[in-house]
């Protein structure tokens, strides 16, 4: 059989998304990419609380599509993507957007992953979807706090 080549691809604000994406990559033997906005988030622009803050205004805004400052080169030979980000106002960053439809996700896995301070993934994968339709959707998964061990265990369940 032949393997997959897996990619782990992540936004992360604070760090959170961060550490558990390399633990997962880790787990999944995946390479990590994170997706980085041109313009960097200032801890004032993450503020929830300001509802003229960058983040808020780009969540209000459906059409919100923040520039990516980078780029997957061989984005063609990955089989399976892991996609993590925060939830942010109960769904994945507007960023998570422009990157969906930044590449040709056509017959690729896309499993979601996330991490939050409250909320799960709600509707986020029905959110997303449009932006990567002809891609397989596997799904997705709160990853709070998850191990090595028990993020290779969630892998390995998926089949991919």
């Amino acid at each position: 059989m032949m393997s997959k080549k897996i990619l782990v691809a992540y936004f992360s604000a604070s760090g959170t998304t961060k550490r558990t994406a390399t633990l997962l990559a880790k787990a999944a033997n995946a390479d990590l990419f994170e997706i980085q906005p041109k313009e960097p988030y200032t801890s004032a622009d993450l503020d929830w609380t300001n509802k003229k803050s960058r983040s808020s205004l780009e969540m209000n805004d459906p059409s919100s599509r923040p520039e990516n400052g980078s780029r997957i080169e061989n984005f063609a030979t990955y089989d399976a993507i892991f996609l993590g980000f925060p939830i942010w106002w109960y769904t994945a960053p507007t960023i998570i957007k422009t990157f969906l439809e930044s590449y040709d996700f056509s017959g690729k896995q896309i499993v979601l992953f996330a991490t939050s301070g409250g909320s799960g993934l709600g509707k986020t994968e029905s959110a997303l979807k449009p932006c990567a339709p002809n891609a397989v959707w596997k799904g997705g998964k709160l990853l709070n706090g998850a191990s090595e061990a028990s993020l290779r265990s969630w892998v390995e369940s998926l089949k991919l």
